[in-house]
């Protein structure tokens, strides 16, 4: 084993000589780019430095006798390869080839590394037939991976990536693909190393953008890292209210409201409010320009609000329409009047009554009155009015006060915060969203690719919110409809996406559950059975041989059970006892159901699970994320 450690040393050294190199290369370039290249440099050099902790960590040697090592970037020496991207698709086989299908690969070896220095390498010989001890040394890696102790990070999975998380990172449908998955399945990870693939395999997504959409700001602290470490900087990272920023949260929503407030037919009664804001006069309604008297008919009217709608724009811009389509028809209207003007103010025909078809003095005057500059020279012609002279009469009309006045008692500007009052519920914010996009001009930031976490809480108005920030509904949507606790989150995937896409989308399973021991699985399995026969669960692929610690007495034994725990502790709680168990839990983690999801711990306690069921309609499904938190160590403290 030592001399293959140090084998594999001596190349490692290689990939960080050549690794330092072009990081100084990159800070040289940006240290005297222009403008226009700082942010390509400041990039690379970011990118670079980010790869550089376990930039190696596994190697193929293939049946033709080559021999390919895998990382986190692709490093060459001239068109040498020196480490392959794990993106790439020579890469492909480290993560899927089996002894029933080698792919070409005689060995596969992961490469243990702290800082630049090997500590381990573990070998697979995938030969027909092989047997023995060496063919479980990649389950051993795994199993060293899930097992390790968590931080306040999550870690990405990229030196262990089974066969089918790998299938799904590397799809390559452009549409909506939906991950399905059970607790423990690393839906998460895989969905952000297929963000990290797809900007490996379409460049074009750097400049378009990405978006990820987790369910708090402590998820997204949480998952902050894994990018970074695969080398990708750009992706921007939002909550759903982050998407309609400025909104103070004054209050939560009740189940009720949030079910109301987050069906599509909250969309259909905006839409129907700001159209109803537009009234249509019953009778003709005149309006004082200068010192004319002009009429505007309700055909007039009806006309122009037609005109406007056809136009396909929001609420506050059609307004702008409508006004341009009334003054046309004023002004054409006045124009008209003023040439038809036939007496001068000695009683002589003007207008057409002038053999020369010039104007006279009052006509002159009249114009002027209305905000026409004629040529009063006596040399020059008095013509008749042409485009230009009809154009300033539009303008005048168009700023006269009172015209805008009676204009807006039709059409009136709406604000947001008149179609959607306060105080604001977290349900509210889509609502905020949808009228703006009603009313007003949008902000036009959109994506490429959006990535949505825990996408089963999400309401039909909410992904009505995340579909105008997509144009190319390009997604990967990660979720597990069994821990939808949102009363109005998801309970089929085709119900939120088919109004949206149609048919593109598809949708991928996960089946092996890697975090959570068999003996916490099967207690939660009996919570999930109960309300939701018939679900698949997920296999966990380890067992500790500990059950679960289940506990009966008072809030004050919290402290007790957080000692006897091992690694980062999370006690979850209803949000009643939130105060008394944080004064209780020394230096554990305490949340809600709802703020734990996405997220594990070493060993979590369940506080008042009857509680928790009880708190909200679906309470049971909010109990089954709470128990499937811990990667080793669960305890149910039930009060008495």
């Amino acid at each position: 084993m030592s001399a293959q450690v140090d084998l594999e040393q001596a190349h490692l050294t290689v990939l960080y000589d050549r690794l330092d190199e072009l990081r100084a290369e990159a800070v040289r370039h940006l240290a005297t780019a222009q403008p226009a290249e700082r942010a390509y440099w400041a990039g690379e050099a970011a990118r670079l430095e980010s790869v550089a902790d376990g930039l190696c960590f596994g190697r193929v040697d293939l049946t033709d006798g080559s021999r390919l090592y895998i990382g986190r970037a692709g490093l060459f020496e001239d068109d040498e390869p020196l480490l392959i991207d794990w993106r790439a698709p020579a890469a492909r086989p480290f993560y899927t080839a089996t002894a029933a299908a080698p792919e070409g690969v005689r060995l596969r070896r992961r490469i243990t590394t702290r800082g630049r220095t090997v500590v381990d390498v573990n070998d697979e010989l995938l030969i027909a037939g092989a047997v023995g001890e060496q063919d479980l040394a990649g389950d051993a890696a795994l199993l060293a991976a899930v097992s390790a102790g968590r931080t306040e990070h999550m870690a990405d999975i990229v030196t262990t990536l089974q066969a089918e998380q790998d299938r799904i990172i590397r799809d390559p449908y452009a549409g909506v693909l939906v991950v399905q998955g059970g607790p423990g399945t690393g839906k998460t990870a895989v969905a952000l190393h297929r963000v990290a693939h797809l900007l490996y395999t379409r460049p074009h997504l750097r400049t378009r953008g990405v978006l990820v959409i987790g369910p708090s700001t402590l998820f997204l602290d949480y998952i902050g890292q894994v990018l970074p470490g695969l080398g990708e900087n750009s992706v921007v990272t939002a909550t759903i209210a982050d998407l309609y920023p400025g909104t103070p949260i004054d209050r939560p929503a009740t189940p009720e409201e949030a079910r109301r407030k987050g069906s599509a037919r909250a969309a259909e009664e905006l839409a129907a409010a700001v159209r109803g804001s537009v009234r249509v006069p019953g009778e003709p309604v005149d309006v004082l320009f200068e010192q004319e008297t002009l009429s505007l008919s309700p055909v007039d009217c009806r006309r122009a609000v037609d005109r406007a709608r056809h136009a396909g724009l929001p609420h506050n811009q059609a307004r702008l329409v409508f006004h341009r389509e009334v003054v046309a028809v004023l002004a054409d209207r006045l124009a008209a009047r003023l040439e038809a003007v036939t007496l001068t103010e000695s009683g002589e025909a003007i207008d057409g009554g002038d053999p020369d078809g010039r104007l006279s003095a009052a006509d002159l005057r009249a114009l002027e009155a209305a905000g026409v500059i004629v040529d009063w020279t006596d040399t020059a012609p008095r013509s008749l009015l042409d485009d230009t002279d009809v154009a300033r009469l539009r303008d005048a009309l168009l700023a006269d006060a009172r015209l805008q006045d009676t204009l807006d008692v039709i059409w009136p500007p709406l604000a947001v915060t008149g179609l959607v009052p306060g105080p604001w519920s977290p349900a509210d914010i889509p609502l905020l969203d949808e009228a703006a996009a009603l009313i007003d001009a949008c902000d036009g930031t959109t994506y490429g690719h959006i990535v949505v976490d825990e996408a089963q809480e999400l309401s039909e108005m909410a992904w009505r919110m995340l579909m105008r920030r997509c144009p190319s509904r390009s997604m990967t949507v990660v979720g597990d409809l069994a821990q939808t606790s949102d009363p109005a989150g998801a309970t089929a995937w085709q119900d939120v996406l088919q109004p949206h896409v149609a048919d593109r989308w598809k949708q991928a399973e996960l089946t092996v559950n890697y975090r959570t021991p068999a003996e916490i699985m099967a207690a939660a399995n009996d919570v999930l059975a109960a309300h939701q026969p018939g679900v698949r669960l997920a296999t966990s692929v380890r067992s500790t041989g500990v059950p679960p610690l289940d506990v009966t007495g008072s809030l004050d034994v919290v402290g007790e059970l957080v000692a006897r725990l091992p690694g980062r502790v999370a006690l979850i709680t209803p949000e009643r006892h939130l105060t008394h168990v944080a004064h209780h839990g020394a230096d554990a983690v305490v949340l809600t159901p709802g703020q734990a999801k996405g997220l594990e711990f070493d060993s979590v306690v369940v506080v008042d699970p009857d509680g928790i069921v009880d708190g909200a309609p679906r309470g049971r499904n909010d109990l089954y994320v709470a128990m499937t938190r811990p990667t080793h160590r669960l305890a149910v403290l039930r009060l008495r």
